[in-house]
């Protein structure tokens, strides 16, 4: 029987290459999103690959969402936290609101993930978990207290439950891109990402299936021995 893998965020962007690329190596995926259903549909007619809609910034809502997942396909056994959502502003222009908003899902939704099916993996001595970072978390970003915060507290979350899951089989990961050619960094002005991509060693923004990469090989029998590490995939831009 397929290990089944839930991937937040997981129907477009980077959890889309995600998705695909779990599935390709024989999981049987859960795309999870928080909202546009239309882009839902879209990707589950593309790839084949169920898609289920809940907020990762609920608590309640990834209880259950994890157990319509188990009763609809299995129970889980790989989690990649991917859904994140940026609120960007200085921060004499950051609302509280803003900053609970992206801490809320970024990390929130990393601990509300891994609570609701950690105890499944470790009743079956097998479990990955990858925490989707970020450079910013690493280096830090001006406008962007709210999200470095989140991001940055990925990683000390990532360290920390790798020490709990090592004897239960179960590793947990972190990958760290850099800027990766998505919706998100399109929207940047063109004259900024130009300066981006000039301080990128390698020249040029990553892809989507270049991260995917790295998580599928977090989420394989080969990784068993890699736990509590950050992987960044960052055309060199930030050593860390």
């Amino acid at each position: 029987m397929a290990r089944v893998a839930i991937v937040t965020g997981g129907t477009r962007g980077i959890g889309e290459a995600i998705s695909v690329a779990l599935r390709d190596m024989g999981l049987t995926v859960a795309a999870n999103y928080a909202g546009n259903d239309e882009r839902a549909r879209d990707f589950t007619e593309r790839t084949g690959i169920a898609a289920f809609r809940w907020d990762v910034a609920e608590y309640d809502a990834c209880q259950s969402g994890v157990a319509r997942v188990t009763d609809e396909i299995g129970p889980v056994d790989v989690l990649v936290n991917n859904a994140g959502i940026t609120r960007d502003g200085t921060i004499m222009k950051l609302s509280y609101e803003m900053w609970r908003e992206v801490i809320d899902t970024n990390l929130g939704g990393c601990f509300n993930m891994a609570k609701a099916v950690f105890p499944g993996m470790r009743d079956r001595k097998w479990g990955r978990i990858v925490n989707i970072g970020s450079i910013n978390g690493q280096a830090g970003q001006y406008g962007q207290v709210n999200y470095a915060a989140a991001k940055s507290g990925i990683h000390g979350f990532t360290k920390a439950l790798s020490q709990e899951g090592a004897r239960a089989g179960i590793t947990v990961n972190a990958i760290a891109p850099g800027y990766i050619d998505t919706d998100m960094v399109a929207a940047v002005p063109g004259e900024v990402l130009e300066k981006i991509v000039a301080k990128i060693p390698v020249g040029r923004l990553g892809q989507a299936q270049e991260i995917a990469r790295g998580v599928a090989f977090l989420c394989s029998d080969d990784a068993g021995f890699v736990t509590g590490s950050t992987l960044s995939i960052n055309g060199g831009q930030h050593m860390y």
